[in-house]
């Protein structure tokens, strides 16, 4: 499937569809940061791993992104957002369409438990450098999601078996960014 083909497919030109293998997997924290998110189905980015890398403040420990491993899968929600949706998740996740954020649009091709093709973006690091693996409590808030999601229990052994460390700190941290400004930036009346 051609990677455009998504908006044909969904027969949506005013949406976007974001692979969450990660936190935004977790309804409640993807509920604050969009106004309208919905989700999909559960679905699998093949040939690849979760891994760590960098620092997340929030909770003391490596951020998520996938990187290239054959023969591996990562599951994770297929969203449909809206475009208002979609550039708050950015501010929030620190993606900027340039490549100077956090991370970076990725696009993917996807294959749900059925077996179909679903054509999305998610949010990759392009800067790794060493892993760093994540804080305990992140990863148990990444294996709360994927419970609540129902992603299959050979990828939830998978999840439960990283290496992660406790925080050092109370976590998670309030970020220090404008969420009151993200909130009121997508309106449920103009976004959706």
């Amino acid at each position: 499937m051609d990677i455009t083909a998504s908006f044909d497919r969904y027969g949506r030109k005013d949406k976007q569809y974001y692979f969450a293998y990660g936190s935004n997997m977790h309804p409640a924290q993807v509920g604050t940061r969009c106004t309208a998110p919905h989700a999909v189905c559960t679905a699998c980015l093949a040939d690849h791993k979760l891994a760590f890398y960098g620092r997340n403040r929030v909770w003391d420990g490596g951020m998520e992104t996938v990187v290239p491993a054959p023969g591996r899968e990562v599951w994770g929600v297929l969203y449909e957002l809206s475009f208002g949706d979609s550039l708050s998740l950015d501010m929030w996740g620190h993606a900027r369409l340039d490549g100077g954020g956090v991370y970076f649009h990725y696009p993917v091709l996807l294959l749900d438990g059925a077996g179909n093709e679903h054509a999305a973006v998610l949010y990759k690091k392009d800067v790794l450098g060493k892993p760093v693996p994540p804080s305990s409590e992140y990863m148990a808030f990444i294996m709360e999601a994927a419970r609540q999601r129902a992603l299959p229990p050979r990828y939830l052994q998978i999840l439960e078996t990283m290496e992660s460390t406790p925080a050092r700190y109370e976590v998670p941290r309030a970020e220090k960014q404008l969420r009151g400004v993200l909130v009121e930036a997508t309106c449920r009346e103009c976004a959706g």
